[in-house]
């Protein structure tokens, strides 16, 4: 069907950046908006971005506006989060998500990633 494979995450101190990649793969795939949400210990995942098959429209978390940006290169099935001026409320686990109704709600999402660490320090 769908599988969705992360990379990028690692360690980092506060104020510095990182890219989150998302590589997609599966026949489902096409047309359908991809996302990432977070979860850090002991807190339910929540939203961070999403953005659409066009790429014309991308919503942020408040928490991330100003600091994150999502894109996404269809050619290579690829969704990307640039996370700049990172903080330490930023250490989670991040997750790609993606499906055809793909919102701000974790049961909006049809496939999930296996998820990559992103640790801030302080």
């Amino acid at each position: 069907q769908v599988q969705l494979v992360e990379s990028g995450g690692g360690l980092v101190q506060a104020g510095g950046s990182l890219r989150l990649s998302c590589a997609a793969s599966g026949r489902a795939f096409s047309g359908n908006t991809m996302g990432w949400f977070r979860q850090a210990p002991g807190k339910e995942r929540e939203f961070v971005a999403r953005i659409t098959w066009s790429g014309r429209t991308r919503e942020y978390a408040a928490s991330v506006t100003g600091r994150f940006t999502i894109s996404r290169d269809n050619a290579k099935n690829t969704v990307y989060l640039q996370m700049n001026n990172l903080k330490p409320e930023d250490t989670a686990v991040y997750y790609c998500a993606t499906g055809a109704a793909l919102s701000t709600g974790v049961l909006s999402a049809d496939y999930w990633g296996q998820g990559t660490q992103v640790t801030v320090s302080s």
